[in-house]
């Protein structure tokens, strides 16, 4: 909530997946999603073009992400394209800890990724290195 607080404070546009609206829905309801501050981004072709060589590099080095007993998810390769794709996306915020493995793994596999992966787990006044007071 806090960062949602703070992306409406500095007017920076939100969005949210599809894919990320289907997973929610899967043990919550969409009217509990404040849609009328977010816009929403479809999954598209160009996305679906980036996901195949998302996820080919993923499935190729997933031995080295020692994920917590957890199998690989083919949304995180589905949402990282389309931050990937989309360039006014500079941020993506996840509370999956696990899946910043992944966006790391690409980096280092020096698979160029156009946005910064922001763990919620960590307060923005953190993150953005502002006093928080």
């Amino acid at each position: 909530m806090e960062y949602y607080k703070y992306f409406l404070q500095k007017e920076i546009k939100m969005l949210i997946s599809t894919i990320s609206i289907a997973e929610y829905c899967t043990g919550g309801s969409i009217d509990e999603l404040p849609l009328k501050n977010l816009a929403i981004l479809p999954f598209n072709l160009n996305h679906s073009i980036k996901t195949g060589e998302i996820a080919k590099i993923v499935f190729t080095k997933k031995g080295k992400l020692k994920l917590n007993e957890r199998n690989i998810i083919p949304n995180d390769s589905k949402l990282f394209s389309q931050a990937d794709i989309e360039q006014s996306i500079i941020y993506y915020l996840s509370s999956d800890t696990e899946s910043i493995k992944i966006y790391n793994l690409l980096k280092d596999e020096s698979q160029p990724l156009h946005f910064n992966f922001i763990d919620l787990n960590i307060p923005p006044n953190e993150f953005f290195g502002y006093l928080d007071l």
